[in-house]
């Protein structure tokens, strides 16, 4: 009987099957690791990608808004102290941010830190608050970011007896 023990443990016939069926496991498992982590990596480039367009739409909304002081005048313009500046055909919108300026006049004098000491100057404070999405349609749910901005316009004020 352990003769027979010792032939059939010495008999290494279909050990190769069995070697290549775990190694084909181990590859398959190595397979299907990386491509979650290459699908997840994808989606996290995507996520950036929407959310940093989102950035840059709210960013250059607020840009667009700046670079046009007839955007800080009061008459006519304000209602309740905002106004949509993209109502108005002189400031382009590529971006399609939706912006408001609010002026508040809660605010009153230099700002403060400014180091102006100016007396013959009215100072105007506004916020504008830009809203911007992801301008592809590539995912489902729409990255969004909202920038703030204080501006305060310095307006020069009548100077008597001059």
């Amino acid at each position: 009987m352990s003769i027979k023990t010792n032939l059939i443990l010495k008999d290494q016939s279909g050990v190769a099957l069995v070697i290549s069926l775990i190694m084909i496991v181990i590859l398959t498992l190595i397979g299907i690791a990386s491509t979650y982590t290459s699908t997840f990596e994808i989606r996290l480039s995507g996520n950036k990608r929407g959310t940093t367009d989102a950035f840059y739409a709210a960013d250059s909304g607020v840009q667009v808004v700046v670079a046009n002081v007839e955007n800080f005048g009061l008459p006519g313009k304000y209602v309740d102290n905002k106004y949509d500046p993209f109502t108005d055909p002189n400031n382009p919108n590529p971006t399609k941010a939706q912006v408001l300026i609010q002026y508040d006049t809660t605010q009153e004098g230099s700002p403060r830190g400014s180091g102006f000491s100016a007396i013959n100057f009215e100072f105007r404070h506004f916020v504008i608050d830009s809203k911007g999405q992801d301008q592809l349609d590539l995912n489902l749910v729409k990255s969004a970011c909202e920038v703030e901005q204080k501006v305060v316009r310095l307006v020069p004020t009548l100077q008597g007896g001059y």
